[in-house]
C-alpha cells in the first residue's frame, strides 16, 4: 500500500519551514518549544490524512479511457476519460494519463474537485502526425484530501495499442458533403460544364427547370406531352493516385511530411472518385515500384486503399521516373487520370524528368501535384531589416518564381498541374478532379 503513497508539496513546505524553526531554536529556546509542538501537529495531521485516503484497500477510484480502435493522422482525435470516486468525502483528484511517446506531452494532467461519490467525464485532443502503432499506458489518478499533505495513487490499467491510419476523418467529411452536394462548404469550387459530355441515362417527362435544349421531339410526338433526355456524368473512368516516396517527400510542414499529406489527399480523392461512380486505383514508387492497386469500384476497394496507404514508408531514395513510365505502360492500359504526388525543388530537376512525364501524357491525362514551401513564403512576407535578410529574401523569391516556372513549363507540354500549400492539398486536388470531369477530358 505504501508504494501508492506520495508526499504533496504542502507537506514538503511544512517540513522545510519546520527545519528553519528548529535551527533558530538552538539560539532562542522558545522557537525550539514551538518546533516540537509543530512536529507533533504535522505527524498527527499526516496520520489523519493517511487514514482518510487509505481507509479501504479496495480501489476507491475508477478511471476508464475511451478511444477508437484507430486514430486519424493529421486530425484532432478526441480521447475521453471517465472517472468515478467512491470516497465518502470531498477529494482533490489529479489525472495523469500515459500518452504515447510520439506526442511528446510531458506535462499532461487534469485536476478537479470531486464531491462525495461523484462521477465525471473529461475529454482531451491528440493530433498524430505520423502513421503507425501508438501505445497508451495506464491512467494514474492521484487523490488528496482537504488536508493536502499526502496523495494516494490509483493505477487504472487502460493499456491499449491503437493504429494511426491515413485521415479517415477527412475522408468521411468530404464523403458526406459529396453525397449531400455540399462540397462548396469546404471550399470546393462549382465548375461550369463545358458542352454536353455526359452519358445518356433515360427519357423523362419535362418539368419546369429542365434544359429545353434536351427536348426529345420524337418521344414528345408519341406521348403527346413534352419529354426530355436525362443525362448523367460519365462513369467507370479510372483515377489513379501515384505517390512519390522519394527523399523530397520527407520535407515536414507543421509536423507532417509531404508524403503523409499526399497519402491523406489520396484517400479522400479516391473516395470522392468512387462516389462519382469512377474507379479508384493506387501506385506508390521511389527508385522502384512498391505497390500497385488496380483501379476498381468494388465495395472492398476503399478498405484495400486504406490498408495499402497505411503501410507506406519512405526509403529516402532518388525517384526513378523511367521505371514509373515503364510500369504504367504495361500495368495501366486504359486511358486514365493520373494524379502524381511529387515534389521538385528546382526547375532543373523538373526538366530532367520532363521526357518521362511527356511519355506518360501521351496515353493518359496527367496531373502533376507540386508543393509550395510555406516557410519560404513566410520569409518573403517578412520585411528585410538587414543586408543578410535581403540576400535570404532574394533567394526565397527566386525559389518561389521557379515554382511558377515549373507550372508554365508543364502547361507548355500539355501537362496539367497543381501548385498548392500542403494544408490545402486535399481541397485543390478535388477541385482539379471535378474540373477535369466537367470538361470531359478523361
Amino acid at each position: 500500500m505504501l508504494k501508492n503513497l506520495y508526499i504533496n508539496n504542502r507537506l514538503y513546505i511544512s517540513l522545510v519551514a519546520l527545519s528553519g524553526i528548529m535551527v533558530i531554536g538552538f539560539i532562542f529556546e522558545i522557537f525550539f518549544i514551538v518546533g516540537k509542538f509543530l512536529v507533533v501537529s504535522i505527524v498527527v495531521l499526516a496520520i489523519i490524512d493517511y487514514l482518510l485516503l487509505f481507509y479501504k484497500k479496495t480501489e476507491l477510484v475508477e478511471a476508464q479511457r475511451i478511444l477508437t480502435e484507430r486514430l486519424s493522422n493529421g486530425d484532432n482525435n478526441k480521447i475521453h476519460i471517465e472517472v468515478k470516486s467512491h470516497y465518502k468525502i470531498l477529494v482533490f483528484i489529479k489525472i495523469v494519463d500515459e500518452i504515447p511517446h510520439q506526442f511528446q506531452l510531458r506535462n499532461f494532467k487534469i485536476e478537479d474537485v470531486f464531491e462525495c461519490e461523484a462521477e465525471k467525464k473529461y475529454q482531451y485532443i491528440l493530433r498524430p502526425v505520423e502513421r503507425g502503432e501508438y501505445d497508451f499506458g495506464v491512467t494514474n489518478v492521484y487523490v488528496s484530501s482537504k488536508l493536502g499533505l499526502l496523495s494516494r495513487r490509483f493505477r487504472c490499467k487502460n493499456n491499449k495499442t491503437v493504429s494511426v491510419y491515413p485521415s479517415f476523418i477527412q475522408m468521411r467529411k468530404y464523403e458526406l458533403m459529396a453525397i449531400s452536394n455540399r462540397l462548396t462548404d469546404a471550399g470546393i469550387k462549382k465548375i461550369r460544364r463545358i458542352a454536353n459530355n455526359r452519358e445518356f441515362e433515360q427519357i423523362k417527362e419535362y418539368v419546369v427547370g429542365d434544359d429545353y435544349r434536351t427536348l426529345n421531339w420524337k418521344a414528345t410526338a408519341r406521348r403527346n406531352r413534352l419529354m426530355v433526355n436525362q443525362y448523367q456524368d460519365e462513369k467507370s473512368q479510372q483515377v489513379y493516385c501515384l505517390i512519390d516516396k522519394g527523399r523530397t517527400m520527407e520535407m515536414p510542414f507543421e509536423g507532417m511530411t509531404l508524403l503523409d499529406y499526399s497519402i491523406n489527399a489520396s484517400l479522400v480523392i479516391s473516395n470522392i472518385a468512387m462516389q462519382k461512380q469512377d474507379k479508384a486505383g493506387l501506385l506508390t514508387y521511389s527508385n522502384t515500384i512498391d505497390n500497385i492497386l488496380p483501379a476498381n469500384r468494388t465495395s472492398k476497394q476503399m478498405q484495400l486503399i486504406m490498408e495499402t496507404l497505411y503501410k507506406q514508408t519512405t526509403d529516402f531514395a532518388e525517384t526513378n521516373f523511367e521505371q514509373l513510365v515503364s510500369t504504367v505502360k504495361y500495368k495501366i492500359r486504359q486511358r486514365s487520370l493520373l494524379l502524381i504526388f511529387t515534389n521538385f525543388e528546382g526547375i532543373t530537376s523538373l526538366q530532367r524528368q520532363m521526357k518521362f512525364l511527356k511519355r506518360l501524357a501521351t496515353n493518359h491525362l496527367v496531373v502533376l501535384i507540386l508543393f509550395e514551401n510555406t516557410e519560404i513564403n513566410k520569409i518573403i512576407d517578412n520585411e528585410a531589416t538587414s543586408v543578410e535578410k535581403v540576400y535570404i529574401k532574394t533567394i526565397a523569391e527566386k525559389h518561389r518564381y521557379e515554382k511558377k516556372q515549373m507550372v508554365m513549363e508543364l502547361q507548355k507540354h500539355g501537362i496539367h498541374s497543381i501548385l498548392t500549400e500542403p494544408e490545402h492539398l486535399t481541397v485543390n486536388t478535388i477541385n482539379k478532379y471535378l474540373e477535369i470531369k466537367a470538361m470531359g477530358l478523361i
